[in-house]
Formats: C-alpha cells, sequence, structure tokens
C-alpha cells in the first residue's frame, strides 16, 4: 500500500470545494473509493459538486443541523457545536474504517475557524488516519497546525470577484 497524503484547500476566495470534489471525481474515474464529509453547508440546496459526486458512486455525507449562522442567524451556537463534534467523532470513525481511499472533510476549517471545533480534534482526525488514505481538508482560515501537519497546501485568492458588484450567487457556477 502506498503512503496517502494530507491535503489542504484554504484561502479566501471560491474553489476550495471544487477543487476537493475535482480530486473525489479523478479518483473515482480510477475506481478508489471515495467519501465526502460535509460541514456547515446550507439546510437547503445541495451543492452541484454533490450531485455530481453521488452520480459517480462517490459518497457524500451532509452533516445535519450545522447551517453557518452566516446564513442563519437564529443558529443556536452551543448546539452547532454540538452537532460538529459529533460529526467529528463520526468522520473519525469512517477514516478509520479503512473503507476509503480518500475522504474529504469539507468546511471543516471553517468549523474550527469560528470554535466550533479545535486543532485537537484535527489531530485526533489525522492521528486516525490509515496509511494509505489520502485526507483533504477545505475550508478558510486552516488553522496553522493543519498547515504544518499537511504535504500538500493550496491557498485560493481572490483577485476579481462578481459578487464584488453585487452578483448573487449562482447555481451551477457558485454552487
Amino acid at each position: 500500500m502506498s503512503k496517502g497524503f494530507i491535503h489542504v484547500y484554504t484561502g479566501e476566495s471560491k474553489g476550495k470545494t471544487t477543487a476537493a470534489f475535482g480530486l473525489a471525481m479523478r479518483a473515482a474515474g480510477h475506481g478508489k473509493n471515495v467519501l465526502v464529509l460535509q460541514f456547515l453547508k446550507s439546510r437547503i440546496k445541495t451543492s452541484g459538486e454533490a450531485i455530481a459526486a453521488k452520480k459517480c458512486g462517490i459518497t457524500v455525507i451532509k452533516f445535519k443541523g450545522q447551517t453557518s449562522p452566516l446564513f442563519d442567524p437564529t443558529v443556536r451556537r452551543e448546539e452547532l457545536k454540538k452537532t460538529i463534534r459529533k460529526a467529528i467523532d463520526r468522520s473519525i470513525a469512517h477514516i478509520a474504517s479503512g473503507k476509503y481511499d480518500l475522504v474529504i472533510l469539507d468546511e471543516i476549517n471553517n468549523a474550527v475557524g469560528n470554535g466550533y471545533a479545535s486543532a485537537g480534534d484535527i489531530r485526533r482526525i489525522i492521528e486516525s488516519k490509515p496509511e494509505g488514505l489520502e485526507l483533504v481538508f477545505t475550508g478558510r482560515n486552516a488553522p496553522e497546525e493543519l498547515i504544518n501537519a499537511a504535504d500538500y497546501v493550496t491557498e485560493m485568492r481572490m483577485v476579481k470577484h462578481p459578487s464584488n458588484l453585487g452578483v448573487k450567487a449562482r447555481k451551477g457556477i457558485e454552487f
């Protein structure tokens, strides 16, 4: 079994989740078993990436009850923190199972950056990684400890974006 690496897609611009799903598609195309675990995603919208991934046989789990207060100001932060902690425990079980060749923890960096998870949680996730597993972390504000532990780190930087002109997110392009 070859060594699996740790990947981080972070930064302030669009493209982190899309890049991770691109890697998932590539891996699935080569017969790899892929799991995507989604943190802090919208309750009502399913992303185009998730729809396409499922059609390709990629398992996508969007953890329930994790809408960001950014999208819903009525979210109770303490409840959100509990939900994310449970999701991290479930994620560790999936990662440690040895069933997958690639696991993506989509938006987990945001959970850490907003105080719903900790660097210790990231450490536990990394420690649960089987030798041959590729493990991907996405989201803004990747913690320094994760960046130091990673083998690949890509930072997305916005140069120009239509949202700066008031253009709303478009289905099939931004989600």
